[in-house]
């Protein structure tokens, strides 16, 4: 399936790009913002951050039928900061995250991301790192997987389904996604299973957050952005599920504010690092979400740098 690029005007249109500017793309993914960002520049340049080397060499080719004024980072974007300032660049102009896996990724069934395809349980973005969903379903504890499933994938039979997942290895590994399926399904009451949705689905999500420490990335690499970022400059964040964007918003919120003890009297409190350009976020319109139904989840938020200091 051809990766489908969600919010592309609207992420790019809030960078609010200049021709001459430095941007960054913290997910390459299928090169749809990276695209749009290239079009826009002119003397400017685009930093590209991607781990899957099968996106990069996709990417870099659609990208070069655009521009030349593009440098690829084969690297996760929570090392951001380091791999820019690597190559001299210490303040950027803009940058957005898509943070939804690419639909190359989902559709390629030997990824193991997918429970709609049997394949071995991977999940793994950078297929060059060592921790496999796989690993975790095997070799955790009951309580360890249950804190997963709780934490990171909102799942109220998070420990009931730990349960039978450690029951059921007991006497042979769990090799597949369609053998996890089959035991989240054994857990699961019959009420559950005649709903809508796929019953595996929020347990997919928590594995594949939990194979790739998504949250703690995003966070450590948001903060970094914040910090990198030019007065003026824009920070564009999509996100697909709560947990990222419940990071991203209090994030926000926390750059946002200057946070002093009441009944202090302070007579200039001068600004805070961020500015909110969006208080509510963005989300697809209906046309989107019809031609793409993996949008109807998506959220949009924008902040911009006001100062780089607390005055």
């Amino acid at each position: 399936m051809e990766h489908i690029t969600v919010l592309l005007q609207e992420g790019v249109d809030a960078l609010n790009i200049k021709e001459d500017g430095i941007y960054v793309d913290a997910t390459l993914g299928g090169g749809g913002h990276s695209s749009e960002i290239l079009k826009r520049i002119k003397s400017g340049h685009l930093y590209a951050f991607d781990q899957d080397q099968f996106a990069i060499d996709k990417a870099k080719e659609r990208l070069s039928m655009i521009s030349n004024n593009f440098t690829i980072i084969k690297s996760n974007f929570v090392n951001l900061k380091d791999e820019l300032n690597k190559l001299g660049v210490y303040k950027i102009d803009g940058i957005i995250y898509d943070l939804g896996v690419s639909s190359f990724q989902f559709d390629d069934a030997k990824r193991g991301f997918s429970y709609r395809f049997d394949a071995f349980l991977d999940m793994r973005m950078n297929i060059e790192q060592d921790l496999t969903a796989w690993k975790i379903v095997n070799n955790y504890s009951e309580k360890e997987l249950g804190i997963i499933f709780a934490k990171y994938g909102e799942d109220p039979f998070a420990f009931k389904i730990a349960k039978e997942i450690v029951k059921e290895r007991e006497n042979r590994p769990i090799n597949t996604t369609f053998e996890l399926v089959d035991i989240i399904k054994k857990a699961l009451p019959a009420k559950v299973l005649n709903k809508k949705g796929h019953p595996a689905k929020q347990i997919f999500q928590a594995l594949r957050i939990a194979c790739n420490d998504e949250l703690q990335v995003f966070e450590k690499s948001l903060k970094q952005a914040i910090e990198m970022a030019n007065i003026g400059g824009r920070i564009s964040v999509i996100t697909f599920h709560s947990l990222e964007d419940r990071i991203c918003k209090h994030t926000f919120k926390e750059f946002s504010e200057v946070n002093l003890p009441k009944n202090l009297p302070i007579a200039n409190l001068g600004l805070a690092p961020l500015k909110l350009i969006t208080r509510h976020p963005i989300l697809p319109n209906e046309a989107e979400i019809s031609n793409n139904n993996r949008a109807h989840s998506a959220k949009l938020r924008v902040a911009e740098k006001q100062t780089d200091y607390l005055k």
